[in-house]
Protein backbone atom coordinates (compact mmCIF):
# COMPACT_ATOMS: atom_id res chain seq x y z
CA UNK A 1 0.00 0.00 0.00
CA UNK A 2 1.26 3.45 -0.95
CA UNK A 3 1.00 5.92 1.93
CA UNK A 4 0.61 9.51 0.73
CA UNK A 5 0.54 12.64 2.87
CA UNK A 6 -1.58 15.39 1.33
CA UNK A 7 -3.61 18.37 2.46
CA UNK A 8 -6.13 20.33 0.36
CA UNK A 9 -4.27 23.51 1.33
CA UNK A 10 -1.21 22.27 -0.59
CA UNK A 11 -3.12 23.62 -3.60
CA UNK A 12 -3.18 27.41 -3.76
CA UNK A 13 -3.93 29.88 -6.56
CA UNK A 14 -0.92 31.28 -8.38
CA UNK A 15 0.10 34.65 -6.95
CA UNK A 16 0.22 37.75 -9.11
CA UNK A 17 3.45 38.14 -11.05
CA UNK A 18 4.74 34.62 -10.35
CA UNK A 19 5.23 31.77 -12.81
CA UNK A 20 4.97 29.20 -10.01
CA UNK A 21 1.70 27.26 -10.13
CA UNK A 22 0.52 25.39 -7.05
CA UNK A 23 -2.08 23.44 -9.01
CA UNK A 24 0.38 20.63 -9.76
CA UNK A 25 -0.09 19.43 -6.18
CA UNK A 26 -3.76 18.84 -6.91
CA UNK A 27 -3.02 17.37 -10.33
CA UNK A 28 -0.66 14.84 -8.74
CA UNK A 29 -3.45 13.56 -6.51
CA UNK A 30 -5.83 13.43 -9.46
CA UNK A 31 -3.24 11.47 -11.43
CA UNK A 32 -2.76 9.03 -8.57
CA UNK A 33 -6.51 8.40 -8.44
CA UNK A 34 -6.71 7.85 -12.20
CA UNK A 35 -3.74 5.49 -12.15
CA UNK A 36 -5.57 2.74 -10.31
CA UNK A 37 -2.89 2.61 -7.65
CA UNK A 38 -4.08 1.61 -4.20
CA UNK A 39 -3.06 4.27 -1.72
CA UNK A 40 -3.95 5.50 1.73
CA UNK A 41 -4.25 9.23 2.24
CA UNK A 42 -2.94 10.91 5.38
CA UNK A 43 -3.58 14.56 6.25
CA UNK A 44 -0.75 16.42 7.98
CA UNK A 45 -0.94 18.99 10.72
CA UNK A 46 1.01 22.24 10.44
CA UNK A 47 4.54 21.96 11.77
CA UNK A 48 4.61 23.57 15.25
CA UNK A 49 6.33 26.92 15.00
CA UNK A 50 8.95 26.02 17.59
CA UNK A 51 10.34 23.35 15.25
CA UNK A 52 10.50 25.76 12.33
CA UNK A 53 12.30 28.27 14.56
CA UNK A 54 14.75 25.55 15.61
CA UNK A 55 16.11 25.65 12.03
CA UNK A 56 15.17 29.08 10.65
CA UNK A 57 15.74 32.57 12.04
CA UNK A 58 12.81 33.25 14.41
CA UNK A 59 12.58 36.79 13.02
CA UNK A 60 12.05 35.42 9.50
CA UNK A 61 9.50 32.88 10.78
CA UNK A 62 7.64 35.77 12.41
CA UNK A 63 7.65 37.67 9.10
CA UNK A 64 6.04 34.72 7.35
CA UNK A 65 3.52 34.08 10.12
CA UNK A 66 2.45 37.73 10.23
CA UNK A 67 2.46 38.15 6.42
CA UNK A 68 5.11 40.88 6.65
CA UNK A 69 7.84 39.30 4.52
CA UNK A 70 9.77 42.21 2.95
CA UNK A 71 9.48 42.70 -0.82
CA UNK A 72 13.12 41.73 -1.44
CA UNK A 73 12.61 38.37 0.30
CA UNK A 74 9.36 37.77 -1.58
CA UNK A 75 11.20 38.40 -4.85
CA UNK A 76 13.84 35.90 -3.76
CA UNK A 77 11.14 33.35 -2.94
CA UNK A 78 9.45 33.92 -6.29
CA UNK A 79 5.90 34.51 -5.11
CA UNK A 80 4.00 36.64 -2.59
CA UNK A 81 3.60 35.30 0.93
CA UNK A 82 -0.11 35.69 1.59
CA UNK A 83 -2.50 33.86 3.90
CA UNK A 84 -2.75 30.79 1.66
CA UNK A 85 0.93 30.44 0.79
CA UNK A 86 1.81 30.99 4.45
CA UNK A 87 -0.54 28.18 5.49
CA UNK A 88 0.86 25.70 2.97
CA UNK A 89 4.38 26.68 4.06
CA UNK A 90 3.50 25.61 7.61
CA UNK A 91 1.80 22.42 6.42
CA UNK A 92 4.51 21.19 4.07
CA UNK A 93 7.16 20.56 6.80
CA UNK A 94 4.45 18.82 8.82
CA UNK A 95 3.79 16.63 5.79
CA UNK A 96 7.43 15.65 5.40
CA UNK A 97 7.68 14.83 9.11
CA UNK A 98 4.47 12.79 8.90
CA UNK A 99 5.74 10.92 5.83
CA UNK A 100 8.94 10.08 7.69
CA UNK A 101 6.97 8.69 10.63
CA UNK A 102 4.85 6.63 8.23
CA UNK A 103 7.97 5.37 6.47
CA UNK A 104 9.33 4.12 9.77
CA UNK A 105 6.17 2.07 10.18
CA UNK A 106 5.70 0.91 6.59
CA UNK A 107 9.10 1.21 4.90
CA UNK A 108 8.07 3.99 2.51
CA UNK A 109 5.74 6.98 2.43
CA UNK A 110 5.47 10.11 0.29
CA UNK A 111 4.72 13.72 1.05
CA UNK A 112 2.81 15.02 -1.97
CA UNK A 113 4.55 18.37 -1.55
CA UNK A 114 7.79 19.46 0.10
CA UNK A 115 11.38 19.27 -1.01
CA UNK A 116 11.81 23.01 -0.40
CA UNK A 117 15.59 22.77 -0.43
CA UNK A 118 16.44 26.40 -1.33
CA UNK A 119 15.03 27.97 1.85
CA UNK A 120 17.89 29.47 3.86
CA UNK A 121 18.27 30.44 7.52
CA UNK A 122 16.78 33.93 7.28
CA UNK A 123 14.99 33.90 3.93
CA UNK A 124 13.20 31.76 1.44
CA UNK A 125 14.43 31.37 -2.15
CA UNK A 126 13.63 29.57 -5.38
CA UNK A 127 9.92 28.93 -4.67
CA UNK A 128 10.77 27.70 -1.16
CA UNK A 129 9.61 29.40 2.06
CA UNK A 130 10.67 26.96 4.81
CA UNK A 131 13.04 24.03 4.39
CA UNK A 132 10.85 21.04 5.23
CA UNK A 133 13.73 18.57 4.81
CA UNK A 134 15.93 20.28 7.38
CA UNK A 135 13.04 20.95 9.76
CA UNK A 136 11.80 17.36 9.65
CA UNK A 137 15.28 15.87 10.02
CA UNK A 138 16.02 18.04 13.03
CA UNK A 139 12.73 17.24 14.74
CA UNK A 140 13.03 13.50 14.10
CA UNK A 141 16.49 13.46 15.67
CA UNK A 142 15.65 15.73 18.59
CA UNK A 143 12.59 13.67 19.51
CA UNK A 144 14.54 10.42 19.28
CA UNK A 145 12.75 8.94 16.26
CA UNK A 146 16.02 8.81 14.31
CA UNK A 147 19.67 9.07 15.18
CA UNK A 148 21.20 9.66 11.75
CA UNK A 149 19.34 11.03 8.72
CA UNK A 150 20.59 11.08 5.15
CA UNK A 151 18.98 13.75 2.97
CA UNK A 152 19.30 12.57 -0.61
CA UNK A 153 18.65 15.40 -3.06
CA UNK A 154 18.24 14.38 -6.70
CA UNK A 155 16.50 17.54 -7.84
CA UNK A 156 18.24 19.13 -10.84
CA UNK A 157 19.09 22.13 -8.62
CA UNK A 158 21.55 21.94 -5.75
CA UNK A 159 20.02 21.74 -2.28
CA UNK A 160 21.81 24.87 -1.11
CA UNK A 161 19.45 25.71 1.74
CA UNK A 162 19.58 22.19 3.14
CA UNK A 163 23.38 22.25 2.93
CA UNK A 164 23.54 25.57 4.80
CA UNK A 165 21.05 24.64 7.51
CA UNK A 166 22.56 21.20 8.22
CA UNK A 167 26.22 22.25 7.93
CA UNK A 168 28.49 21.02 10.71
CA UNK A 169 26.11 18.32 11.96
CA UNK A 170 27.44 14.80 12.32
CA UNK A 171 23.93 13.31 12.57
CA UNK A 172 22.71 14.57 9.17
CA UNK A 173 24.38 13.79 5.84
CA UNK A 174 23.40 15.88 2.82
CA UNK A 175 24.01 14.40 -0.64
CA UNK A 176 23.12 16.47 -3.70
CA UNK A 177 23.47 15.37 -7.34
CA UNK A 178 22.57 18.31 -9.56
CA UNK A 179 23.29 20.23 -12.75
CA UNK A 180 26.45 22.26 -12.23
CA UNK A 181 25.37 25.31 -14.26
CA UNK A 182 21.83 25.53 -12.95
CA UNK A 183 20.30 27.57 -10.11
CA UNK A 184 21.50 28.57 -7.57
CA UNK A 185 24.45 30.49 -8.96
CA UNK A 186 26.12 30.41 -5.55
CA UNK A 187 26.26 26.84 -4.31
CA UNK A 188 26.60 25.84 -0.65
CA UNK A 189 28.71 22.90 0.50
CA UNK A 190 26.76 19.72 1.15
CA UNK A 191 28.31 16.73 2.90
CA UNK A 192 28.76 15.46 -0.66
CA UNK A 193 28.05 17.36 -3.87
CA UNK A 194 28.13 15.85 -7.35
CA UNK A 195 27.81 18.53 -10.04
CA UNK A 196 26.91 17.24 -13.50
CA UNK A 197 27.54 18.91 -16.86
CA UNK A 198 24.64 19.90 -19.07
CA UNK A 199 22.96 17.17 -21.07
CA UNK A 200 23.82 14.15 -18.92
CA UNK A 201 21.49 11.30 -19.89
CA UNK A 202 20.18 8.10 -18.39
CA UNK A 203 23.23 5.84 -18.44
CA UNK A 204 25.77 8.36 -17.14
CA UNK A 205 23.39 9.64 -14.50
CA UNK A 206 22.66 6.17 -13.13
CA UNK A 207 26.35 5.28 -13.14
CA UNK A 208 27.11 8.41 -11.11
CA UNK A 209 24.30 7.69 -8.66
CA UNK A 210 25.47 4.12 -8.10
CA UNK A 211 29.04 5.28 -7.63
CA UNK A 212 28.23 7.58 -4.72
CA UNK A 213 24.98 6.48 -3.05
CA UNK A 214 25.93 2.98 -1.80
CA UNK A 215 29.20 4.32 -0.42
CA UNK A 216 27.45 7.19 1.37
CA UNK A 217 24.88 4.85 2.89
CA UNK A 218 27.51 2.40 4.09
CA UNK A 219 29.91 5.00 5.47
CA UNK A 220 27.30 7.20 7.18
CA UNK A 221 24.91 4.46 8.28
CA UNK A 222 21.60 6.39 8.42
CA UNK A 223 18.49 4.96 9.99
CA UNK A 224 16.27 7.13 7.75
CA UNK A 225 16.48 8.60 4.25
CA UNK A 226 14.63 11.77 3.28
CA UNK A 227 14.54 11.70 -0.51
CA UNK A 228 14.07 14.94 -2.46
CA UNK A 229 12.76 13.24 -5.59
CA UNK A 230 12.53 16.18 -7.97
CA UNK A 231 11.57 15.17 -11.51
CA UNK A 232 13.24 18.21 -13.09
CA UNK A 233 16.28 16.24 -14.34
CA UNK A 234 13.86 15.17 -17.11
CA UNK A 235 14.89 16.24 -20.61
CA UNK A 236 11.60 18.10 -21.15
CA UNK A 237 11.68 20.07 -17.91
CA UNK A 238 11.48 23.85 -18.37
CA UNK A 239 14.09 24.58 -15.67
CA UNK A 240 16.33 21.54 -16.04
CA UNK A 241 19.64 21.17 -17.87
CA UNK A 242 19.92 17.39 -17.77
CA UNK A 243 18.44 14.86 -20.20
CA UNK A 244 16.84 11.99 -18.33
CA UNK A 245 13.98 10.15 -20.03
CA UNK A 246 10.93 8.69 -18.31
CA UNK A 247 12.82 5.40 -18.20
CA UNK A 248 15.82 7.17 -16.68
CA UNK A 249 13.75 8.66 -13.86
CA UNK A 250 12.23 5.23 -13.29
CA UNK A 251 15.67 3.61 -13.05
CA UNK A 252 16.90 6.38 -10.72
CA UNK A 253 14.05 5.96 -8.24
CA UNK A 254 14.12 2.18 -8.28
CA UNK A 255 17.87 2.18 -7.70
CA UNK A 256 17.47 4.50 -4.72
CA UNK A 257 14.76 2.33 -3.16
CA UNK A 258 16.68 -0.90 -3.79
CA UNK A 259 19.71 0.49 -1.97
CA UNK A 260 17.54 1.62 0.94
CA UNK A 261 15.62 -1.64 1.14
CA UNK A 262 18.78 -3.73 0.91
CA UNK A 263 19.99 -2.05 4.09
CA UNK A 264 16.62 -1.98 5.83
CA UNK A 265 16.47 1.83 5.85
CA UNK A 266 13.01 3.46 5.72
CA UNK A 267 12.62 6.15 3.08
CA UNK A 268 10.27 9.12 2.86
CA UNK A 269 10.07 11.08 -0.37
CA UNK A 270 9.15 14.67 -1.12
CA UNK A 271 8.10 15.96 -4.53
CA UNK A 272 10.66 18.65 -5.20
CA UNK A 273 10.96 20.32 -8.58
CA UNK A 274 9.16 19.68 -11.83
CA UNK A 275 8.29 22.45 -14.26
CA UNK A 276 6.66 22.84 -17.66
CA UNK A 277 3.75 24.37 -19.51
CA UNK A 278 2.13 20.91 -19.68
CA UNK A 279 1.47 20.66 -15.96
CA UNK A 280 -0.39 17.37 -16.29
CA UNK A 281 2.74 15.80 -17.79
CA UNK A 282 4.74 17.10 -14.82
CA UNK A 283 2.12 15.77 -12.39
CA UNK A 284 2.29 12.36 -14.06
CA UNK A 285 6.06 12.27 -13.52
CA UNK A 286 5.64 13.03 -9.82
CA UNK A 287 2.86 10.47 -9.37
CA UNK A 288 4.82 7.81 -11.26
CA UNK A 289 7.76 8.44 -8.93
CA UNK A 290 5.65 7.69 -5.84
CA UNK A 291 4.12 4.60 -7.42
CA UNK A 292 7.42 3.02 -8.45
CA UNK A 293 9.06 3.80 -5.10
CA UNK A 294 6.17 2.00 -3.38
CA UNK A 295 6.42 -0.90 -5.84
CA UNK A 296 10.15 -1.24 -5.27
CA UNK A 297 9.64 -1.03 -1.52
CA UNK A 298 7.60 -4.20 -1.78
CA UNK A 299 4.18 -2.71 -1.14
CA UNK A 300 2.48 -5.40 -3.18
CA UNK A 301 0.54 -3.26 -5.61
CA UNK A 302 0.96 -2.25 -9.21
CA UNK A 303 -0.52 0.42 -11.44
CA UNK A 304 -0.06 1.71 -14.93
CA UNK A 305 0.75 5.39 -15.49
Amino acid sequence: MLHVVHHPAYVSPATAGSRFHFDKYGLVMETLRLSGAAFTLHEPAPMPRLWIEAVHDPAYVAEVASLTVPPDKQRRIGFAVNERTMRRSMLSPGGTWAAAKLAMAHGYAANAAGGSHHALYDSGAGYCVFNDLAIAANRLIREGDAQRVLILDLDVHQGDGTAQLMAGRDDVFTLSIHAEKNFPARKMRSSLDVALPDGVGDADYLATLMEVLPQALDSFGPDLILYQAGVDPHADDRLGRLALSDAGLDARDRAVMREARRRGIPLASTMGGGYGEDRMAVAERHAACMIRLAEEAGSGFSASL
